[in-house]
């Protein structure tokens, strides 16, 4: 199957202008229309192309990315958006200077045999969904192996037990749940943790239920299982988290195996608890006071759960801390201590709440489009930004709340990351001072790089661990500068 490759023209301008980019390879046409989320209804044209995989590797597309920066008679190429799944969208400015975009479809394709080593193996015929969904950062590095082996167990235990597929559905959902949301752990486990007691406490709702149902116990039983199982699938990373922050010696075998014995006991100490309880007459014969009890209970666990993860002294710097830590700064010049940084962190609030708002990984166009910029003014955007790893710009359509939009560039870190939140609050505490977008901007920058290093200071003095900071750098799509 060959690999197919999609073009079209963008411009700035309201008319339809016909620019394509020219290859050598057999093309074919089609129209979509509403392609993206803004106003545009007019449909657009695509240029189609096929190349074999052979000839479009990946150091021949970087050649053909360099090649196509250079001034042509018909304009040269600003940057390059790469996307992860290996698609490319071209931002050309014409001889009329004009902006375009062309977007690049990559289609792998595999041939011949392969390697039945899964350790050594790029799978590259796997969709990027089930990538993220199977596999950890760092992968192949000995996973490959991990997960023949637990194959193998798990045929052997099926094989003995039988498939029992009650027993197996919450046994996927709790690996499910892991395996979706596992690249968030390590930047917020207490929220994590968090949400997965009060998932857990839904599940045991439906047990609850049972009673009052007889008739639909399978599915309440059911749907309490699969509840308790994402709530585990939840619990367990994040817990290794927290438990990783516990190990200051280095000792994390030490302190999980101590905290094995503390949860054993706890669970002893609660089972016996509930057993007395049930023989007390006055709850076992009394579903309403059974329920005021369980109730009450599972109130105090999730009240328990909220103080001791309150409680957490975290000295790394997530996105949330992040914030409350900048916000400081641009106002006062001065930073929080990690004791009342963390006290002031919100457990439960999730990020697109926050405000200021920040949206990362936002293509250009999208960026164009909320901005209402000019192809002169992008020209003065990108050179703005020539010394920073991302882009910046402020949504101007979204009117009820401050919003902006950032994207990274090839070779951009958690300090990136860092600079544009420090950027966006610098924003969003003086945006009302000039009526020009650029002027603002231009005096962001210019305050970012004149107090940034003093952030940095009082943080290192405060003893907030600047050297590995938790912020992650969205890897779905990066932007190469050529011009």
């Amino acid at each position: 199957m060959a690999e197919t490759k999609l073009c079209f023209p963008f411009s700035l301008k309201t008319e339809r202008m016909a620019f394509y980019l020219q290859f050598s390879y057999p093309i074919s046409t089609f129209s979509c229309s509403n392609l993206y989320n803004g106003t545009r209804t007019q449909p657009f044209k695509f240029l189609c192309t096929s190349s074999s995989p052979q000839s479009d590797s990946s150091n021949s597309r970087e050649e053909s990315i360099k090649d196509s920066s250079g001034e042509n008679d018909k304009g040269h190429v600003i940057l390059v958006e790469k996307y992860r799944n290996g698609n490319l969208k071209r931002y050309v400015i014409d001889n009329d200077s004009e902006m375009k975009m062309f977007l690049e479809e990559h289609v792998p394709t595999t041939t011949g045999s392969q390697d039945l080593d899964i350790s050594g193996m790029e799978l590259s015929w796997l969709p990027k969904v089930i990538k993220d969904f199977v596999l950890p950062s760092g992968f192949p590095g000995g996973w490959g192996g991990l997960f023949l082996r637990n194959f193998r167990s798990c045929f052997c235990c099926c094989h003995q037990m039988g498939f029992k597929g009650w027993n197996w559905c919450p046994w996927t959902l709790f690996h499910w749940s892991g395996g979706r949301f596992g690249n968030i752990f390590d930047y917020d486990p207490k929220q994590w943790r968090m949400y997965a007691d009060f998932i857990g406490s839904a599940g045991s709702i439906f047990d609850l239920c049972t009673p009052l149902y007889p008739s639909y116990f399978l599915p309440l039983a059911s749907l309490g299982n699969l509840a308790k199982a994402v709530a585990r699938g939840l619990k367990d990373p994040s817990f290794r988290v927290i438990q990783n922050h516990f190990a200051i010696a280095g000792n994390l075998g030490d302190v999980a195996a101590k905290e094995e014995v503390w949860e054993v006991a706890a669970e002893l100490l609660g089972l016996s608890l509930g057993i007395l309880a049930l023989d007390t007459p006055g709850i076992s014969k009394s579903y309403p006071t059974l329920a005021l009890t369980w109730l009450s209970v599972r109130i105090l666990h999730l009240w328990f759960r909220y103080q001791s993860l309150s409680v957490l002294q975290f000295n790394t710097i997530n996105l949330k801390r992040a914030r409350i830590l900048v916000n400081s700064h641009v106002l006062h010049c001065t930073v929080p201590g990690i004791n009342e940084c963390n006290r002031m962190e919100s457990i439960l609030l999730w990020q697109r709440f926050l405000r200021p708002q920040i949206i990362f990984e936002v293509s250009l166009e999208e960026m164009i489009n909320g901005g209402k910029y000019r192809s002169m003014q992008i020209k003065q955007l990108l050179h703005m930004y020539k010394e920073e790893e991302y882009f910046l710009v402020v949504n101007q359509q979204k009117l009820t709340h401050f919003q902006v939009f950032v994207s990274f560039k090839e070779g951009a870190t958690s300090l990136s990351v860092f600079r544009s939140v420090w950027q966006t609050y610098w924003l969003y505490q003086n945006w009302g001072w000039s009526d020009n977008i650029f002027d603002r901007l231009e005096q962001s920058l210019v305050e970012l790089r004149d107090r940034f290093p003093d952030l940095l200071q009082q943080l290192t003095d405060a003893g907030w661990d600047t050297n590995s900071l938790s912020l992650k750098v969205p890897k779905e799509m990066l932007i190469k500068e050529l011009s």
